[in-house]
């Protein structure tokens, strides 16, 4: 199920936020989609799946408008940040009603918690959960359904050292399965360990579009992204 963003456009009174916006999210593949706070990589991802209007511009899942999906909830997995949890409920609970919501078997639930690293967590109430511990709780949610795209908005948060290395290889397999992952995330260093392809927004624009082995010969990604946007601070200079 790709991803096929094409010429989003949008404006909150007379200041543009999405200018035009197209790229895509391959199937097999990691996305990393990049940019400052404020660039409009949030408003891109909200757009794209319906939570937000757009003046121009269409994205597509597979040809379709997310509202369009037979079975969005289990089509595609989401990740957004601040995702609303309950605090009185358990991880179990969680993914109970999202089963229901997605059609998907009860039996999943175990599989999914324990995938994340929540099994000794699963029946106690969110309210006591570290940062940490809620973001693998959201990509639990996301994952439930095994679906074929996912967009993860900031899945890093919260997570330690050994959390990180643990989601680049989870994301790392789920790609190799076939499925097309879309992340947005500050964490350079790390993201540059597992994604195949590089979107860069900045001020509602795209700046950059690379493969990351495309990266110029020395170039790290930091350094790429640090460099773009200087590069394109000078132009709207």
């Amino acid at each position: 199920m790709p991803l096929v963003i094409e010429n989003l456009t949008k404006s909150y009174g007379t200041r543009k936020v999405l200018d035009a916006v197209s790229f895509t999210a391959t199937p097999g593949r990691v996305t990393g989609f990049l940019g400052p706070n404020g660039s409009g990589k949030t408003t891109t991802v909200r757009v794209a799946l319906g939570l937000a209007n757009t003046e121009a511009g269409t994205a597509l899942f597979a040809g379709h408008p997310f509202r369009m999906l037979t079975q969005p909830g289990s089509s595609v997995g989401v990740l957004l940040e601040n995702s609303g949890l309950h605090p009185g409920l358990t991880p179990v609970q969680h993914l109970r009603i999202a089963a229901a919501a997605t059609h998907t078997h009860q039996g999943r639930i175990t599989e999914v918690i324990d995938e994340v690293g929540l099994t000794d967590a699963a029946t106690r109430k969110v309210r006591g959960f570290s940062q940490g511990m809620r973001q693998r709780l959201g990509l639990a949610l996301a994952l439930l359904a095994n679906p074929r795209l996912l967009i993860l908005d900031e899945p890093a948060n919260g997570l330690d050292p050994e959390g990180m290395i643990w989601l680049r290889n989870l994301l790392s397999e789920y790609a190799k399965t076939g499925a097309t992952v879309l992340v947005t995330s500050h964490v350079l260093n790390e993201l540059e360990r597992f994604i195949d392809d590089i979107v860069i927004i900045t001020g509602g624009k795209i700046s950059a579009q690379v493969t990351l082995s495309d990266l110029p010969t020395g170039a790290n990604l930091e350094a790429f992204y640090l460099d773009t946007l200087r590069h394109m601070n000078q132009e709207n200079s």
